[in-house]
């Protein structure tokens, strides 16, 4: 399974932005798709979640501001992401679960200026 993320880039603090992750390759079952951030120096961490049933949950530091939907006839994933700040500024990526396997995308970068 191939994942390839877009939608990053800069924009200023307040903007908007949305994040999309298309899955291809051998998929009969995705389960469980995510969102991840990360920072120099820093571990990934979770930003958002979403069951194959559409339940989501999200990180607090974003919760209100970050909402993720996904398409299962589509294979993709989303994080519309409102109200952005300068702690935002990381690589996102995108992961999904299929069988017992987890998959990585190569990330894209979301920066917000102050």
């Amino acid at each position: 399974v191939q994942l390839q993320a877009s939608g990053g880039g800069l924009v200023q603090a307040g903007g908007s932005l949305r994040l999309s992750c298309v899955a291809s390759g051998p998929i009969f079952a995705l389960n469980d798709m995510g969102w991840y951030r990360q920072t120099p120096g820093n571990q990934r961490e979770l930003v958002a979640g979403i069951t194959k049933g559409g339940v989501a949950n999200y990180a607090d530091s974003v919760k209100g501001r970050f909402t993720i939907s996904r398409d299962n006839a589509k294979n993709m994933v989303y994080l519309q992401m409102n109200s952005l700040k300068p702690e935002d500024t990381a690589v996102y990526y995108c992961k999904v679960d299929q069988s017992w396997l987890t998959y990585w995308g190569q990330g894209t970068q979301v920066t917000v200026s102050s």
